[in-house]
């Protein structure tokens, strides 16, 4: 049944045709594999969970290198909540209610679990705090930034552009990122920004709007 939605939505939507050619290659090439190995991160990295749900990804990184500081994003009040409890204690995790952008404002955000977006249309809705890039960075001074990782549901269209305009993806040594197809004119965006992340960081592999990874340029 699955597999039969898939076909009629891609009949429909000839434009998704992008994301799930780069999907079957996902699973045929095992892509979760590259996509989880951390376990070249330097002691006392610093980490940017960027759309942290449940903190399962958090999880991984702190098995592959216990010796780090993980800033988690989350601005779903239940999930955030659920962070502070699951992390209580561990002072190497830090728990940031509220979601990154370009601008100061209120973000009405669809409430579908794990994939609550800005972008997407959902039944239920909340409202969720959006603090400008450039001054949690101003706030919150990082010695460097070994690995951030994007999972936001269509915000990334937002606060990618900002980190690029700001200077602050330079500080970012490797970036893994999921862009969304909610719509057809995502994908001209994604290519902007991509052609504006090649000029400091090299994509190392690239599954369309499933994941893909940068790393920074070293010359």
């Amino acid at each position: 049944m699955a597999s039969l939605k898939k076909w009629l939505d891609r009949r429909r939507n000839p434009w998704k045709g992008v994301f799930y050619d780069a999907f079957k290659r996902w699973r045929r090439e095992n892509g979760p594999a590259r996509l989880y190995d951390y376990a070249g991160l330097p002691a006392g990295a610093v980490v940017l969970d960027i759309g942290a749900f449940r903190g399962e990804w958090s999880d991984l990184v702190l098995a592959a290198q216990p010796d780090c500081t993980i800033h988690a994003f989350e601005p779903h009040p239940g999930f955030a909540q659920g962070l502070r409890e699951k992390f209580a204690g561990d002072a190497r995790v830090i728990v940031h209610d509220f979601a990154l952008g370009s601008e100061p404002g209120t973000l009405r955000l669809s409430d579908a679990g794990d994939a609550s977006s800005g972008v997407a249309a959902h039944e239920r809705a909340f409202e969720a705090q959006i603090v400008p890039v450039h001054q949690f960075f101003a706030d919150t001074p990082l010695p460097r930034i070994d690995l951030a990782k994007l999972n936001i549901e269509g915000g990334e269209y937002d606060l990618l552009p900002a980190l690029i305009a700001g200077g602050q993806i330079a500080a970012i040594a490797r970036l893994q990122v999921q862009f969304h197809l909610f719509e057809p004119g995502f994908a001209a965006l994604r290519d902007s920004i991509r052609h504006d992340l090649d000029k400091t960081h090299d994509c190392v592999w690239d599954y369309p709007f499933v994941w893909e990874e940068w790393q920074r340029q070293t010359s």
